[in-house]
């Protein structure tokens, strides 16, 4: 038996399919581990790839080097038998922070269908399959989450995590609503240490500043002209939908199952006005904030802004400032997929949101590791 505690609450008595029409996954180049270079290298070495960073890697070829898997054909892949550890992971995350977590990538269609195989006996067996990578990584992550936190007490600055995940869970419809996203973004920035007990909403709301605050997050995501490194958004009739801002503009573009990129429309940032979401879309933003007050991965993003940031912010206005800046960030995407595509703001809208956006916060830096 495994020597370490995983939680799988975030799997829990959910279904994930694998719609025919998606391969979404395959616009994500997976690694390919060196127990499972030979098939590659004896069967398609034209389509291993060495990627060059601070640890290279070998990976799988993308389409013109920037579209889906090679081996993606009518969106499904041809060499099945033989895909790869992180391919068969998806969309199932593995974080080691001081303990495991298995976290759900909800940018994939199938984890909202309610059909499909069971989550939480998948997620087994994917642990069970990663034993010996998890030992290796948890080794490591525990060693940093320790020093990390001797940092923190050290520079006056720690807080109890579970006690703030207590309070967010207490205080959740303040990460639903501008007033109060607005006060908390606020106070993360002037309070020594800031506490949401008695916290009061903004009662003269500057529309303009939160137009411009969830439009600055959202622009900096889509500020490349790699399509690799854009968001992409896979929508309800299964297009690859990439948006790249350049000069304050937008472009949105849909890449094709060869990788090719077909423009259709353009936008100035400055047009698109803030949505706010009707009762039963705050209602699934309150559903979300709960998934990532719970994932160890959001709370590891947190702690490495943290460390880039020299320890200067305490705990709490660190965790609550970037829940707060999260939310605003889903915002404006809703209210971008809005201006294109007439999506609205109720549950269905912030639901595309959250397919639209997850799998980023999923790829943001945290001190722990992703096995």
């Amino acid at each position: 038996m495994a020597d370490y505690e995983v939680d799988y609450s975030e799997v829990i008595g959910k279904k994930v399919d694998c719609p025919s029409e998606c391969g979404m996954c395959c616009l994500c180049q997976p690694e390919v581990l060196p127990e499972e270079r030979a098939f590659f290298r004896n069967n398609h070495p034209e389509h291993l790839v060495k990627v060059n960073g601070d640890v290279p890697y070998f990976a799988l070829a993308l389409k013109k080097g920037r579209g889906s898997c090679v081996f993606l054909k009518n969106r499904r892949c041809t060499v099945y038998d033989h895909r790869t550890t992180y391919c068969r992971q998806y969309p199932y995350h593995i974080y080691a922070s001081d303990r495991v977590q298995v976290e759900l990538d909800l940018s994939c269609r199938g984890a909202w269908m309610g059909t499909g195989n069971d989550a939480m006996a998948e997620a087994k067996e994917i642990v069970s399959r990663a034993d010996k990578r998890i030992i290796e990584s948890l080794k490591e992550s525990k060693a940093v989450y320790k020093e990390f936190f001797s940092i923190c007490k050290e520079a006056g600055v720690y807080q109890d995590p579970s006690m703030l995940r207590m309070s967010v869970s207490e205080n959740i419809s303040m990460f639903t609503d501008l007033a109060y996203l607005s006060r908390i973004m606020d106070m993360s920035q002037i309070e020594p240490v800031m506490s949401l007990s008695g916290l009061q909403p903004e009662t003269r709301l500057d529309m303009e500043a939160m137009e411009e605050a969830g439009r600055d997050l959202a622009m900096e995501s889509m500020s490349s002209d790699d399509p690799l490194s854009v968001p992409v958004y896979c929508d309800k009739d299964w297009n690859w939908n990439m948006f790249m801002a350049v000069d304050g503009k937008i472009e949105w573009m849909v890449m094709d199952d060869e990788g090719e990129l077909h423009h259709k429309a353009f936008a100035d940032a400055n047009d698109i006005r803030l949505r706010v979401p009707d009762a039963e879309g705050m209602r699934v933003m309150a559903d979300y904030v709960n998934v990532l007050n719970s994932r160890d991965s959001f709370m590891g993003s947190v702690f490495s802004l943290m460390d880039q940031n020299g320890y200067e912010d305490d705990m709490a206005n660190a965790y609550y400032g970037c829940l707060a800046v999260t939310m605003m960030d889903l915002l404006w995407r809703m209210s971008m997929l809005d201006h294109f595509m007439g999506i609205g703001s109720g549950a269905d809208a912030v639901r595309e949101a959250i397919i639209f956006y997850d799998m980023d916060r999923l790829d943001a830096p945290a001190i722990g590791a992703y096995v």
